[in-house]
């Protein structure tokens, strides 16, 4: 990563273009249902095609650990608002194909004690979103 922090909200486009990443490939098969919750989060967050090519060039060659260090230094200079909205896309992301495996669970540990996130935050916001897509 650059020396030079990119604009806060900017950071917190790519902190969850990296956690996102990291979930979608936990499993070793990327989904249509993933691909299409890819794209709802990118069109209601405002990320860029721009942002998400140079998202796309960064982390080629770079595994899995790499990409999710990544991210949780970028989301750990995100607001508490910003991590624990990245975090419900995360779990709506995880139920996208109806098969939550074991590897995306341990993911959402993970990115739950990184990000210092409570997971029943996590859950009642998501509730609280589907309820008002209704």
């Amino acid at each position: 990563m650059s020396t030079v922090a990119p604009p806060a909200n900017t950071a917190y486009q790519l902190g969850l273009l990296h956690f996102v990443h990291v979930l979608m490939a936990a499993d070793g098969i990327i989904h249509q249902r993933e691909q299409n919750v890819l794209e709802e989060i990118k069109r209601e967050e405002n990320i860029s095609s721009e942002l998400f090519e140079e998202f796309c060039y960064s982390i080629l060659g770079k595994n899995e650990l790499q990409v999710f260090r990544e991210g949780v230094e970028l989301m750990n200079n995100a607001t508490d608002q910003d991590r624990l909205c990245a975090l419900v896309h995360l779990y709506r992301l995880s139920e996208a194909d109806e098969n939550i495996h074991e590897e995306e669970v341990r993911f959402l540990f993970n990115s739950l004690k990184q990000t210092k996130v409570d997971f029943e935050d996590v859950v009642l916001a998501s509730r609280l979103a589907k309820s008002k897509k209704k």
